[in-house]
């Protein structure tokens, strides 16, 4: 069970069927994305140029509650955004859909990712005497619009010069009076693709999202690649080359749903085969695999088809506790205990093989250990689906400094004395590539290698995103 957190999804819609509610079609999307973040949601609907929201903190229904669903009313186009906290505050102003009014009417944008150049752009825009209400990247980037589009013929002429000063990772949803649109960053750090239901355009983070909605997936949003949906149509726009791309390695290991495809690659099948791997390269006798729910299940599935050992279920999620219950946690230990716990009747007195998707501080694999072990397990093998997870991100998660990561400063039999499994493997770092073959992409694997995509110049940002700040 990683200790990693995504940060946010997004979702948009560009109706032209009469008989969709696009306010419900996006709750249910964002119900769909309700893994890629729990902090808090927000919905923005555009009546023909008038922009109306409504956003809060905690999982769907605690932050749209329906009578607030209700007050949107409808509308042509709308937004939906699921947050996890980044190095943000976690205050109503980090919020997003972010909707502002500027010289052209009103703006709505939502954002997945991190900017690197975050402070000198905040720097550049303090210059010109801007006023920031959060402390987050998608302010910034609604400011370059809002200041390009007074130049600009267009607001996709006013997007694409925003846009080129941005680096760093961004998946971007954004709607004008007339028009929705969609920008995915020139390396493709962060995933994007474009979907219809029925006859009316969705951009959002996950393909689980159409087959969620009885929608259809039409095709990944290409690395520098921007569409805009109107009256007319789709519209493509190619605002960068991509000399490089460099998509998130993460998205298979742990971030998305297993019913995704994430640039032609299914996540399932991904997890499946690091099993398969992490099999092949640490064999052990046992009686059965089971896997860490959830992000642990399909490789342990994969493990136990390449070993012949048989898979069952070893632990119990309580699925009723999001991340928001961390507000009302005594402390970490309390709050694993009531998130997980073993099948005694499974485990007293069998070799239990358990497969989890990566390790970080350590806490969380010496918990399962323990329950393990508790239970009555004889012997516990520790199986980890990616490679030692040794250096901070700074591009897509909220991670711990590097200093807190166990595997920075420990070696795999300290890491297993640690949390007391009878034995630890890790996937190799080669065969991570190996998961997902066919991507048409390339891949960022910085948190395992060290080897970033980017230069990580601006160092303020870099400890504003490893570590939690309140302002």
């Amino acid at each position: 069970m990683s200790e990693l957190h995504d940060e946010c999804g997004v979702f948009g819609i560009y109706k032209n069927d009469e008989d969709i509610n696009i306010v419900d079609e996006t709750y249910l999307a964002l119900y769909a994305l309700q893994h890629r973040g729990q902090i808090g949601a927000g919905i923005a609907i555009n009546k023909g140029g008038n922009m109306v929201y409504y956003k809060d903190h905690g999982m769907i229904p605690e932050a749209l509650p329906e009578f607030e669903l209700n007050r949107l009313g409808t509308g042509n186009i709308a937004l939906g955004h699921v947050k996890y906290s980044s190095g943000e505050a976690v205050d109503h102003e980090n919020l997003a859909p972010l909707v502002m009014r500027y010289i052209k009417g009103q703006l709505a944008i939502c954002m997945n990712g991190c900017l690197t150049n975050y402070h000198e752009l905040r720097d550049e825009l303090n210059q010109g005497a801007a006023i920031f209400q959060s402390n987050g990247d998608t302010e910034i980037v609604s400011y370059l619009i809002a200041r390009a589009r007074i130049n600009s013929a267009t607001i996709e002429d006013a997007v694409i010069e925003a846009v080129n000063k941005l680096k760093g990772a961004y998946a971007i949803a954004l709607m004008s009076p007339s028009k929705l649109i969609a920008v995915r960053d020139p390396m493709g750090i962060r995933p994007l693709c474009l979907g219809k239901i029925g006859e009316s355009f969705v951009f959002t983070s996950e393909s689980c999202v159409f087959d969620s909605l009885g929608g259809e997936f039409i095709r990944d949003i290409e690395p520098g690649e921007m569409l805009v949906a109107d009256e007319q149509g789709i519209h493509s726009y190619k605002f960068a080359e991509s000399k490089k791309t460099a998509l998130c390695l993460f998205e298979y290991v742990y971030f998305s749903r297993p019913d995704s495809v994430i640039d032609g690659v299914s996540v399932a099948k991904a997890r499946q085969r690091a099993g398969k791997l992490l099999a092949q390269q640490h064999p052990v006798d046992a009686d059965f695999v089971c896997g860490v729910p959830d992000c642990g299940i399909e490789s342990a599935i994969g493990y136990s088809m390449e070993s012949g050992i048989r898979y069952a279920t070893g632990l119990i999620k309580n699925k009723y506790i999001g991340r928001a219950f961390n507000d009302r946690k005594k402390n970490n230990e309390y709050l694993m205990r009531i998130k997980l716990n073993a099948l005694k009747h499974n485990v007293e007195g069998k070799r239990v093989i358990v497969i989890d998707d990566s390790i970080l501080k350590g806490a969380t694999s010496k918990h399962i250990v323990d329950l393990l072990k508790s239970a009555g397990a004889k012997e516990v093998h520790m199986r980890i689906a990616s490679p030692m997870f040794m250096n901070p991100c700074y591009l897509t998660s909220d991670t711990t400094p590097k200093e807190d990561l166990i595997a920075s400063r420990m070696s795999n039999d300290e890491i297993c004395s640690y949390i007391g499994a009878d034995s630890l493997g890790f996937l190799s770092p080669e065969s991570l590539h190996e998961v997902a073959k066919e991507c048409k992409l390339d891949f960022c694997d910085a948190c395992f290698t060290g080897n970033y995509p980017v230069d990580i110049t601006d160092t303020t940002r870099a400890d504003k995103y490893s570590h939690k700040i309140k302002q």
